[in-house]
């Protein structure tokens, strides 16, 4: 029976073990049982689900995940943690606890041997500071994946789902609905952690596509193109590019095709769509010298 919602538990355990928090892992414990069923019904979690968890802390999540899942893998950077987790994770037979960075992980092998290559499912209370890092290794590992369900600072999960000509609306955002549909579950304050975290957070769900919403020739050509749009925004579109070695297009032929495609000369990157990027993108790679 899962028990570390319990605050007083949470608290009990830390305790029991004389566990101290790093700062450089960027540790909160989520201590509200409410939270942790949304995040399990937001996953969609069944009893024929392989789940990847990242971050399990002391495993009270995995506790929630072990019980609605058939397997769970649960990858924890901080090796003070692991005889915690042998305890709180004891009364368990399916699930298993590598000692690993998740960013170092083969994710890909993993899956195929414990899911048969079938679409996976990741849950995790990420830290803030890696954040963005680790969903993107997740996407571009191209790993068979149905949806990643994470914790993340509140403006992170804000950019992921916003559209052009808003001011959080960046690389992320078309980074992320290239890959996936992204869908705020649950905004959570501060007071659902220990220690508290001094922004308030979100429950976001990825749902993983089956196929991008456009087609491309090139995936890295791409996003090289779009991280170049919105490295110095108040630039111009063509002035971003311009500046970016990774786009080797002589500027008059980036003006050029940012005109051949309809829009003025001064236009930003922030005004795009994924569609409007993949267009530019393809077109710029026809001039790459």
């Amino acid at each position: 029976m899962a028990y570390l919602g319990n605050p007083a538990y949470t608290m009990a355990v830390l305790e029991k073990h004389g566990f101290h928090f790093q700062k450089k892992y960027g540790q909160n414990f989520l201590i509200d049982t409410h939270i942790l069923e949304k995040i399990i019904d937001a996953a969609e979690i069944t009893k024929d689900d392989f789940v990847l968890e990242i971050g399990p802390g002391i495993g009270t999540m995995t506790q929630y995940l072990c019980e609605a899942a058939r397997e769970v893998v649960a990858v924890e950077i901080d090796t003070n943690l692991l005889p915690v987790l042998d305890d709180t994770l004891k009364e368990y037979d399916n699930v298993t606890v590598l000692n690993e960075d998740i960013l170092k992980v083969d994710i890909a092998s993993l899956a195929g041997e414990k899911n048969s290559g079938k679409p996976i499912k990741v849950v995790a209370n990420l830290p803030y500071y890696i954040t963005t890092p680790i969903i993107m290794g997740l996407f571009e590992s191209h790993v068979p994946l149905a949806s990643i369900t994470i914790m993340v600072q509140k403006e992170v999960a804000d950019r992921m789902q916003v559209g052009p000509g808003t001011k959080d609306y960046g690389a992320l955002s078309l980074a992320v609905q290239y890959f996936a549909k992204p869908e705020v579950v649950c905004v959570v304050p501060p007071t659902c952690f220990v220690p508290q975290p001094k922004v308030a957070s979100s429950v976001i769900r990825l749902t993983c596509h089956e196929k991008p919403p456009v087609e491309i020739t090139d995936e890295g050509f791409l996003f090289r193109v779009i991280r170049a749009s919105f490295n110095q925004r108040r630039k111009t579109l063509a002035n971003g590019l311009n500046n970016a070695p990774t786009i080797p297009v002589a500027k008059e032929d980036i003006i050029a095709t940012i005109e051949e495609l309809g829009y003025p000369a001064s236009v930003r990157g922030e005004t795009l769509s994924l569609e409007e990027f993949a267009r530019l993108s393809e077109a710029l790679k026809k001039k790459v010298h």
